[in-house]
């Protein structure tokens, strides 16, 4: 990447250029942290032929849970099919409803530039939500909404093989963990998600460094964290 336009997005995320050091290179490359206990049974897994045309037809008809009585469409999913990212947020809001496309708006500009500062274009990954539709008022997911729900992003990942998963938020990071640890303890760590075991990083939401930017050094680390994690896989 050009060096410029890295000190640019670097910027965005509030930080300065790192230089990665022995020591934490040989932290990383430690064993990975098993997953919190699971605290809520999983609905049913979908047909495991469901391509993504027939998968995104089956979310837009969707009416596993309430939220299809509210939303105004699902946002099912957006990026490359084949990338080796994807990036896993909570729920769409009230931008998300409207156009049908996850992390738009500044969160999703954010979201960008975080994205840049690694070297990777918002194209090169795959953004998807844990809930298809937006709850009312913005306000948490109820856990049985995420129950109901998780089966399409599992088949997404199914059909994607990432290498990596990138958890952003509490919510997100506390459904696919079955945990209620707050994101502070969940930071920093690999963890293995679903029959594939793919390794899935936690970091904060855009939305919620837009509000504290002094957290923005804090995803940094975490975002050089599934960096390196990535990088374990191609070896």
């Amino acid at each position: 990447m050009n060096p410029a336009l890295r000190k640019e997005y670097l910027k965005a995320l509030g930080v300065t250029p790192w230089v990665l050091r022995a020591g934490k290179a040989a932290e990383a490359a430690g064993v990975a942290a098993q997953a919190p206990e699971s605290r809520a049974p999983q609905a049913p897994p979908l047909e495991e032929n469901l391509g993504w045309d027939e998968l995104r037809s089956r979310v837009a008809a969707c009416t596993r849970c309430g939220l299809s009585k509210t939303r105004t469409q699902t946002v099912f999913g957006v990026g490359d099919q084949n990338a080796d990212w994807l990036v896993v947020g909570e729920a769409p809001g009230a931008e998300e409803d409207r156009r049908g496309e996850p992390f738009v708006g500044r969160a999703g500009q954010l979201l960008d530039s975080m994205l840049r500062a690694i070297g990777l274009a918002r194209g090169q990954v795959y953004i998807a939500n844990v809930l298809k539709c937006r709850p009312p008022g913005n306000r948490d997911p109820a856990p049985a909404e995420c129950t109901e729900c998780l089966p399409y992003l599992e088949r997404q990942i199914a059909l994607l093989k990432p290498k990596i998963m990138l958890a952003v938020g509490r919510i997100a990071a506390q459904n696919l963990l079955k945990t209620d640890s707050p994101l502070s303890k969940l930071r920093q760590q690999e963890y293995r998600f679903g029959a594939a075991r793919v390794p899935l990083v936690v970091t904060y939401h855009p939305a919620y460094l837009l509000r504290t930017p002094t957290d923005k050094r804090k995803a940094w680390e975490d975002l050089k964290f599934a960096r390196e994690v990535c990088a374990r896989v191609d070896r």
